[in-house]
Parts: C-alpha cells; structure tokens; sequence
C-alpha cells in the first residue's frame, strides 16, 4: 500500500519511507515444517517467514534490493517481534539503510497485529511523509514492477495530494470468503471493502488481503477508503507464504530465476 502524505504535493521527486511488516510468529508454517518428512524444510523451523530463502536470497531482501538503490527511497524500516529481532539485525547488517524495530512482543497471543506495528513505526520516528507498506512475508509474480506502481502513485499525487494506493488481484469464486474484496468505479478508485463477503454480496472479485481478527489491514483499508481516495494497482498475482505448500509453490516459482534480487524493478 502507498500512502500520501499530509502536505501537498511536491513537483520534485517524491521521497518515500517504507515500512515492511515482519512481526508475525509464523504459527501455521512452524508447525507444518516441525511435522515435514524432508530435512530441507525441518531445518528451517524457527526462520522467521521474511528471512526464508526464497531462490537464493531471503524473500524480505528481494524488496530491499529493489528498494535500496531507488533514489525516491529514504528509509526502511522492517518491524519485527522480540523472538526475532536478533534474527533480522543480523540480516540488516549487510543492508545499512534498514532500521530494524522490536515491536516489543514475544508470543503469538502478544502480537499487535499490523495496523498497530505501522502505527508504531510512524508515532516512534514521526512519519509525515508518502510511505509504502509492504507484508515482509509476499512476493509478487514476476511481472510486477515497482516501477510502474510508483509512477501510477505519482499520478494520483499530482490530482490529489491524499490520494492512496493499494495492490490487488483476482481470486477465484471459492476464495471469496476468504479475503476483502474492493469494489471500484471506473477510475479503479475503491468505493466500499467487504469483509469476506459470499459471492452473491458483490460481482467484485478484486481481493484486497486476507482478513484475521488481530492482523486486520482491511479494517484500516474500510475506514481510510470512506475519508480520502484510494485507488486499486491490479496484479496478476502473488504469494503470501504462511504455510509449507505456499513456501514450497514461491520457492520452485523463484529458484531458477536469474538476477532475482531485481526482478521487482
């Protein structure tokens, strides 16, 4: 998600903060590897989900590598849990632009959920400027390009400087249920979220995320898109990796990619 910032537009080049969320326990995906027949994945039990390896990089560094040479991008920040922050500072230190923040949490029933993590990045360190929020545990298909949404931001800034702009893709009829669904005008500007709606309750098949009780970003997304205007960037797809078989699916998908680290340019 790309959000604007309170002041006005600026005819110069945009400068952008992110913030990856990486303090999620990985709960689903720890248990299925504790229980894998296969070494290469019972070996990987307590990785948090972001420093997999994915190919031949950690999936969160196939962001910063795309991130870290953007002239655009002023900081990163990468919020994470106390049970693995040891693990990403690590991970950081060969990435000098990634501010690592321990969210204070050590158990799966602690966990603040990620509006509230994106709420302590920007409090902490005063955020008041257009900032990219992405799920340390997704990656894209390989025909996104950072690029292009960055661009579709800067047009929408230029129109309105509170203007928004989220990710979606299509999903299929039986995962309605399973997702926030966007209705949207012609523009592609979003008109209402429904919260895991039947596919009766709307024609729209554009999912948003998927929607817990505690890790709700469609909350968020359902009050901003009533206050400012928020727009839809439609992908052909991604991977959301909380389980052994959507690992397994991103990792073949990835493995034999060449310069992987860049594809999302």
């Amino acid at each position: 998600m790309l959000s604007g910032a309170s002041g006005a537009f600026r005819k110069k080049m945009v400068k952008i903060k992110v913030v990856i969320l990486a303090a999620g326990y990985g709960t689903r995906l720890l248990k299925d590897l504790q229980e894998a027949k296969e070494e290469q994945y019972t070996k990987l039990a307590g990785v948090p989900k972001p420093l997999l390896p994915i190919g031949k990089v950690p999936l969160i560094s196939y962001w910063v590598e795309a991130l870290k040479s953007r002239e655009d991008t002023e900081n990163i920040f990468v919020v994470t849990n106390e049970l693995y922050y040891s693990k990403f500072k690590e991970w950081a230190e060969n990435y000098p632009c990634v501010k690592v923040i321990n969210d204070g949490t050590s158990t799966n029933e602690e966990r603040l959920g990620a509006v509230s993590c994106l709420q302590l990045v920007i409090e902490r360190f005063r955020i008041d400027d257009h900032v990219i929020v992405i799920g340390g545990d997704t990656l894209f298909y390989e025909d996104f390009h950072l690029q292009d949404v960055l661009e579709k931001y800067e047009t929408l800034l230029k129109g309105n400087s509170q203007a928004n702009l989220v990710l979606s893709y299509s999903c299929r009829e039986e995962e309605i249920r399973k997702y926030g669904i966007l209705e949207t005008d012609e523009n592609q500007k979003i008109t209402a979220l429904l919260e895991k709606p039947s596919p009766t309750d709307t024609t729209s098949r554009l999912a948003d995320a998927p929607i817990s009780e505690k890790d709700a970003p469609g909350l968020f997304l359902s009050w901003l898109v009533i206050r400012k205007p928020v727009y839809c960037h439609p992908l052909s797809g991604r991977f959301d990796v909380g389980n052994l078989e959507s690992y397994i699916k991103c990792n073949e998908y990835f493995k034999d990619k060449i310069n992987i680290p860049n594809y999302l340019q």
